[in-house]
């Protein structure tokens, strides 16, 4: 399969290249130039007409859209939940669970397991993050109380035996008994481990980075809060450089404000843009579920019956125009944090991330208004907007 992109602002890791062609060979990204190149020796031509093309974004956390749940743990609900994210530009993703019974997370880890192992036709899930049940219950937000839980070696084995190694992220609130001794251990099989919903204090967090952890789930939300006495986790984030944190730019979750100082604080490299998103993104306001629990959708925002907001309606391509739009944030730098900032969390830049010779063309190509036109997962076009 040969595929040639013409007249493209190309958004790189470092800067916008205006008037290049991409040419793509067998699923990679084998040249960008400016020299003039003659469609008819190829098999697919796409005139980009001055419209951007960037990375493919990569949502390592989300739980679901389009009335679907990756805890239903089938193939018809993750194909509906793939070919949704491939119109809102997310070309990989993270299959992302919740607190939930035992029995439930090894289902759908085993799923997800099969899912990946498949041929997937729409947006490729490229390894699993699981959210829960290792969390405390003061800062619970929307994971079901009654499954918490301290982790365990044992209890962690089962679940990457039932992922078949493809868990890519777990989360665990620092503060609970055995955390270190588990941090270590996944760090140690190569699984990035998160810090969230937790009640933390600083020298804790900081103890747990020390241990190995890398990420922080959705920064600000379901941690403990910052003080100018005890920063907390929000404190050893945000000043630890060996730690990227996830935001949710929905301008609901988070004040711009606060969008604006953890970026400016870890830079476009340390920042990933997710969604967590739920089952009702992309539907309209109303009734839906997470984790069992009823979610009423109003405006866009998820709420629990008690008030606690429950994941997002969000996608990232939102996410990103948010951030340029509402937080004056630099478009290329925004298309950073939904790309390539991701892929250096849970360690796939070396194939994905950027549009870089010898890389997946994983890309997608949008106007001034961040509308996805088309996107291209492995060199083939998985989406054309309708005009």
């Amino acid at each position: 399969m040969k595929l040639l992109i013409k007249n493209a602002r190309v958004i790189t890791p470092y800067e916008i290249l205006n008037d290049k062609s991409i040419i793509v060979e067998n699923g990679k990204i084998v040249d960008i130039t400016s020299d003039e190149v003659e469609p008819k020796n190829f098999l697919e031509f796409i005139d980009a007409k001055s419209n951007y093309l960037s990375p493919g974004f990569i949502d390592i956390h989300n739980h679901g859209n389009s009335g679907y749940d990756f805890m239903d743990a089938n193939f018809d609900a993750f194909d509906e939940i793939s070919k949704f994210h491939l119109k809102n530009g997310v070309t990989s993703y993270l299959l992302t669970t919740i607190t939930s019974k035992h029995e439930d997370l090894i289902n759908v880890l085993n799923a997800g397991s099969e899912y990946i192992d498949s041929d997937m036709r729409y947006s490729n899930m490229v390894g699993i993050y699981l959210e829960g049940p290792y969390f405390s219950k003061e800062k619970k937000g929307a994971q079901p109380e009654k499954y918490l839980k301290n982790p365990t070696i044992e209890e962690i084995d089962e679940f990457i035996k039932a992922s078949n190694n493809r868990l890519k992220v777990v989360s665990i609130a620092p503060e609970m008994e055995n955390s270190f001794g588990a941090i270590r251990y996944l760090k140690d099989k190569g699984i990035k481990v998160a810090l969230g919903h937790t009640n933390s204090t600083f020298d804790i967090a900081r103890k747990a980075i020390d241990s190995g952890a890398s990420i922080a789930t959705h920064l600000y939300n379901g941690m403990r809060s910052f003080s100018h006495r005890e920063p907390g986790i929000i404190g050893a984030c945000l000043t630890d450089e060996r730690v990227k944190c996830e935001l949710i730019a929905d301008m609901i979750h988070i004040h711009k404000a606060a969008l604006k100082l953890a970026i400016d604080v870890k830079g476009s490299d340390s920042i990933i843009l997710i969604s967590d998103a739920m089952m009702a993104a992309g539907k309209a306001d109303g009734m839906y579920k997470l984790g069992g629990q009823d979610v009423t959708v109003k405006e866009g925002k998820a709420i629990l019956n008690d008030g606690t907001i429950a994941g997002s309606t969000l996608t990232l391509d939102r996410a990103v125009f948010n951030l340029v739009h509402h937080v004056g944030i630099k478009l290329s730098d925004a298309v950073r944090m939904a790309s390539l900032s991701a892929a250096k969390a849970i360690g796939i830049d070396d194939k994905k991330g950027s549009i870089e010779i010898g890389k997946d063309a994983d890309m997608i190509k949008f106007d001034e208004n961040l509308k996805i036109l088309n996107t291209i997962v492995n060199g083939e076009v998985r989406y054309y907007r309708e005009i």
